[in-house]
């Protein structure tokens, strides 16, 4: 357990903490040309919390944020939660509706915009808005609207932390929604410190002299650690990059900014894979100590591949928004390929049976976890929060096996397994399997009855720009997956798609694959072209 006094504010923990220690003109985040010092981050702070105090946010009171991946999101994020408000970072890549969700979920007062997302919110209807007073623009001034650098620039650089306590509510984070809606989760000024020490420092040894690159976005658990508060932690650099994260993009930043530690998802290591420099030649990766995968199960040739290709191991590890960052982790040197890694200490996991009983070594079964960065429960949602919090104990939602060894291996969502010919059925198998084949970029595997009303596995596969889907690739696939790892999960249908369905944080959405062949007839092709090829054998 971190120790932290009763009275507790957590910016000054990660903002006004640098300069204590005397890291004030050490550059605290590089965005494009510019330069953040952290005695600049720290009076950014100051006067973006003064600036909300001046629009009238009480403490304990949401603000939402809908900002990019930029100095300024950081300057909101702490700005709000030191004067005892609460952050709400949101997905900057939804809806009105889903924004207006937000606002009436949240009863948001103030929401803090960047200029390119406002026409998000100007469709809403002024009725359907919730509680929201105040729209603060980030970037030129716009229309009627309060200008932030504005407000920043007659705000004072000096702000006193309110009194707050460890174990209030400084953040919340709704999940990405890949099985459902999206629920808040309520996080405490504990929980980043926890996730800091137990997993920035504890795993990857984190220092002063780490450069960090997350292509996940700030807006999320995963990205909000790798590019926020984990550097922030022990006076490293952040790089943002307010750009969409296209392969060629990522290759060009990590070769300008020259970063030690590299954050992304297995869908994002395996377009990386697929891309080449034009004109020939390889990427330099050379600055890159870790690779760091989360967000789903890294397949074990991803990797082979980008290892053998860079050079770098990729530490895949398993966290969610409930519990904030890594809960369970690959070691560097210790990598077990295909699976999450060990629990960190500082947290407890245990996988039973759906009686509640612990299963033995090799037995797939439900993971808990128990940890303190574990968020508080989830805003208005009541029943949800007791059907997953037991007591300490977090019910992930996850089916999990555990080695002699103690590593965790994913075995699928609790609803993604299934019994074929009265086995059951891993699509995390099968689709480490079919990735495996040199013609596979990414793969997705869910269930689906034949004539005869027997369950069987389909695949949904995107192909490596090289092969050309088609009978031949079918049957190569399914023979393919026969040989490795057994028959009865060859993939009875394969799909060929451009790409598969995700969330905005890189998550595969099963769901939306189910719904789609659910609109198709189980013999011939679809109608709709957006399924591609597809082609069925028996």
């Amino acid at each position: 357990m971190i120790a932290l006094p009763e009275k507790f504010n957590v910016a000054t923990y990660f903002v006004d903490r640098n300069i204590l220690e005397g890291r004030g003109s050490k550059t605290a985040i590089e965005c494009e040309d510019e330069r953040v010092s952290y005695r600049q981050l720290l009076e950014r702070t100051n006067r973006v919390g003064n600036v909300l105090r001046q629009l009238g946010v009480r403490p304990e009171e949401r603000v939402l944020l809908l900002l990019g991946d930029s100095p300024e999101f950081l300057y909101c994020f702490f700005g709000a939660i030191k004067i005892g408000a609460v952050t709400v970072p949101t997905n900057t890549l939804l809806k009105p509706p889903d924004y207006e969700y937000f606002l009436q979920d949240t009863r948001s007062g103030v929401v803090l915009v960047s200029e390119s997302l406002l026409p998000q919110l100007q469709v809403i209807r002024r009725e359907r808005l919730g509680s929201l007073r105040e729209i603060v623009v980030v970037g030129e001034p716009h229309g009627h609207y309060h200008c932030l650098s504005q407000l920043m620039d007659t705000a004072s650089p000096d702000l006193e932390a309110a009194s707050t306590g460890k174990n209030d509510p400084a953040f919340w984070l709704y999940s990405s929604g890949s099985t459902g809606s999206p629920k808040g989760c309520i996080h405490l000024h504990r929980d980043m410190v926890v996730c800091s020490e137990l997993y920035a420092k504890g795993i990857l040894a984190m220092n002063q002299n780490d450069r960090c690159y997350s292509v996940a976005r700030l807006f999320f658990a995963y990205g909000l650690g790798n590019a926020g508060y984990f550097p922030l932690s022990c006076g490293a650099t952040t790089i943002l990059s307010p750009a969409r994260p296209t392969p060629a993009r990522i290759y060009a930043d990590i070769e300008r900014y020259r970063p030690t530690l590299f954050f992304s998802v297995p869908s994002n290591y395996a377009a990386l894979l697929a891309h080449r420099r034009e004109g020939g030649g390889e990427f330099d990766t050379s600055s890159v100590r870790h690779a760091v995968s989360a967000g789903e199960a890294l397949p074990a040739p991803l990797f082979e591949r980008f290892k053998q290709r860079f050079g770098i191991e990729i530490l895949d590890a398993l966290g969610s928004t409930e519990t904030l960052q890594m809960v369970i982790a690959n070691r560097p040197g210790e990598v077990r390929p295909g699976s999450s890694g060990r629990i960190i200490p500082g947290y407890e996991a245990k996988i039973v049976d759906d009686s509640g009983s612990p299963v033995v070594p090799g037995e797939i079964g439900n993971l808990l976890i128990k940890g303190d960065s574990t968020c508080a429960g989830y805003w208005n949602q009541h029943e949800k929060t007791k059907e997953t919090f037991e007591g300490q104990w977090f019910r992930t939602g996850d089916k999990y096996y555990q080695d002699e060894d103690g590593y965790f291996w994913y075995a699928g969502r609790a609803d993604d397994l299934f019994k074929v010919n009265g086995r059951w059925l891993s699509p995390a198998e099968v689709e480490s399997a079919l990735i495996a084949h040199p013609a596979v970029q990414e793969a997705a595997v869910v269930a689906r009855d034949d004539e005869a009303g027997l369950t069987k596995p389909a695949a949904y596969v995107v192909v490596n720009s090289e092969f050309t889907p088609g009978e031949q690739l079918v049957l190569s696939l399914q023979d393919w997956v026969a040989e490795r790892i057994g028959g009865y999960k060859r993939p009875r249908w394969v799909e060929f798609l451009p790409e598969l369905p995700k969330t905005a944080t890189g998550k595969l959405q099963r769901f939306k694959l189910r719904q789609l062949q659910a609109q198709q007839p189980t013999k011939g092709r679809p109608s709709s072209a957006r399924l591609g090829h597809r082609l069925e054998t028996e």
